[in-house]
């Protein structure tokens, strides 16, 4: 269906109330726009005659065609944000979306490698520098190592400064996410693969580069798109099946700890979670692991 005149007019000024008032970008502007005329063509009425039940009805079809829970709860936020506005402004008589709700966003558990796999990462790694003994071969050691001893996220992990590693402790401090400090363990093949880098690094550096512990091929900062790439190609090297990316290194490090016996707290600590509800997604990953190994093991499972 072509859009009316009505619908065009206002999604226009929608679009250029989020852009120029809301500051959003050209990509999530032409993505809300999106949503919208997706909605005017499901509800086939003009603006001001879109009602609740018209509403539910267009995600129960989404539903029924098997949309995403995610592309369902944008497209509720985009409408729900584009009938206040224009209800706020006086474009329409009433907001039909206010008590318009999305299906609650089932939770995936992550995918999580086991710990041989996490071994083989580190073995292919290490005969990488065996085979190479380039500086940037050891720096890439340390990266995984330290980032699944660690649990850090990516961005932390290219951040990190050189002064925030402190061997007698064998700790590292970081800043995460809301600009909270964090102290998290190292373990000693973590330390032993950063000192070998670090031992290296000058080679790497050069007067401009930043006071940070990991650094680029050419001395300037770890982009985290590399940092990814690094850990892409490490686990692609330990055999089919087995690549991930840092947060399942993260993911990883946090499944471990528990099914290890560390209380959740802590973990939640290390990861730097605001809440302990987020980590005890972790603890459901440990259950589906015990679910499987006791589905496989036991005789009448």
């Amino acid at each position: 269906m072509e859009l009316s005149a009505g619908w065009r007019a206002l999604i226009e000024e929608y679009a250029a109330h989020l852009a120029s008032g809301r500051g959003l970008s050209e990509h999530t502007v032409r993505a809300y726009s999106t949503d919208l005329r997706e909605l005017a063509a499901a509800v086939e009425v003009e603006p001001g005659k879109v009602t609740l039940s018209r509403l539910r009805g267009w995600l129960a079809d989404m539903s029924e065609a098997g949309a995403a829970s995610s592309t369902i709860q944008r497209r509720v936020a985009s409408v729900r944000g584009f009938f206040a506005w224009a209800a706020g402004e006086g474009l329409v008589g009433n907001d039909p979306a206010t008590r318009l709700k999305a299906p609650k966003r089932g939770r995936r558990l992550p995918k999580v490698p086991t710990g041989a796999a996490i071994g083989d990462t580190i073995g292919a790694a290490e005969a990488r520098v065996l085979e190479e003994g380039d500086p940037l071969a050891l720096r890439d050691l340390a990266l995984v190592e330290v980032l699944y001893s660690s649990g850090l996220r990516v961005s932390e992990l290219c951040a990190l400064g050189l002064g925030a590693v402190d061997r007698g402790r064998r700790s590292v401090t970081v800043l995460g996410k809301g600009g909270k400090q964090r102290t998290v363990p190292l373990g000693v093949p973590a330390l032993t693969a950063l000192d070998a880098w670090l031992g290296r690094r000058s080679e790497v550096a050069s007067p401009a580069s930043p006071d940070t512990v990991f650094l680029g091929a050419r001395g300037g900062a770890l982009d985290p798109r590399v940092a990814r790439r690094v850990v892409h190609e490490a686990t692609r090297a330990a055999g089919p099946g087995a690549e991930v990316g840092p947060h399942a290194l993260r993911h990883a490090m946090a499944t471990h700890l528990i099914e290890g016996g560390a209380d959740l707290r802590s973990v939640q600590e290390m990861l730097g979670h605001a809440s302990v509800a987020t980590t005890q997604i972790y603890t459901h990953v440990t259950t589906e692991r015990l679910r499987a190994a006791y589905r496989q093991a036991h005789p009448r499972a």
